[in-house]
């Protein structure tokens, strides 16, 4: 089995060295457009595997989309970060270009990938693979919810001082200030998180995690790869072993929540054919507030790609 990385960054790299760790494919392909780059990232992994004790091969390419044939699974996390001076339409502009060539090709070796998008802006670079590679929605999804729960479990397990492993949470929306934490579906050891923590704790927490990609960056000066990396393998992982897990993904709407068309961040199962159910969680008025409020911001970023049109 076969699972490829696309962008021999931060994210890509630490990526493909969970997925080689796990054994999660006999072969894991780094692809780059920087020459020699991928080559040297899948080298040193794979320097790794007499140290961790893993079978898995890491291959390095520089853009030689054909040693990618066959693929599984393939994670995307090619594009540039937002650079001052840049608008909003400027990131979409270029990061859906890159998208859209990538997938292009991984459709042409891979024509029965599924597909995980981590490329920012997460929720529309998802939906431009996914008009790219014209498959069924159920195989094309983007990386957020698992990342932006991890944080919201993260920071709670440190307020209770307690094993992040005991925090079960959801979150949906959209990836950025709109997603909506959902505290009525939080439990650590099975219990209500609102029997253990005050509101304005929680509160703060969520108002953390909302903000939580923008606090690395304020931290390092670049966005985070280890947590980012690991949330797209461990969705490699409920594939290729077909786990049937049941993650937050951004997933395409046709129906459900009352939303038809969009991009967004929903409980799904996922297992070897990808979203295999979109689960529909009964909301209360207020959270059905905030997830209407999340999607009219993603409905409006998608838009913007829609009316750029050819010239992406």
């Amino acid at each position: 089995m076969k699972v490829t990385v696309v962008g021999a960054g931060n994210v890509g790299a630490t990526c493909a060295d969970v997925i080689a760790q796990r054994e999660l494919a006999n072969e894991v392909v780094l692809l780059d457009i920087k020459e020699n780059f991928a080559e040297g990232k899948a080298l040193d992994i794979w320097q790794t595997a007499p140290i961790n004790l893993y079978d898995s091969r890491t291959v390095g390419s520089t853009n030689d989309y054909s040693k990618t044939a066959n693929s599984e699974v393939v994670v995307i996390t090619s594009g540039l970060p937002r650079k001052p001076g840049m608008t909003r339409d400027d990131l979409i502009a270029t990061n859906a270009g890159i998208v859209r060539t990538v997938t292009e090709q991984v459709i042409k070796y891979s024509p029965n990938a599924k597909i995980i998008i981590v490329s920012n802006p997460l929720d529309v670079m998802t939906y431009c693979a996914y008009l790219t590679a014209k498959i069924d929605s159920s195989r094309v999804f983007g990386m957020a919810g698992i990342l932006d729960t991890a944080r919201y479990r993260a920071f709670l397990a440190t307020e209770l001082n307690c094993s992040p492993k005991d925090i079960q949470a959801v979150l949906m929306g959209g990836h950025g200030d709109t997603m909506v934490p959902l505290p009525r579906y939080t439990t650590v050891g099975g219990i209500p998180v609102t029997e253990l923590i005050a509101k304005d704790r929680l509160d703060a927490i969520i108002d953390r995690t909302k903000k939580g990609g923008g606090e690395i960056v304020n931290l390092l000066g670049t966005s985070a790869w280890y947590a980012p990396g690991a949330a797209a393998a461990q969705m490699v992982e409920a594939i290729v072993r077909d786990q049937k897990r049941i993650f937050p993904v951004c997933a395409m709407l046709n129906g459900e929540y009352g939303m038809k068309d969009i991009f967004l961040g929903v409980p799904v199962k996922l297992g070897k054919n990808g979203i295999e159910q979109i689960i529909e969680l009964k909301l209360n008025d207020d959270e059905k507030a905030l997830l209407d409020a999340s999607a009219k911001a993603v409905k409006e970023v998608m838009d913007v790609l829609d009316n750029m049109g050819a010239a992406v």
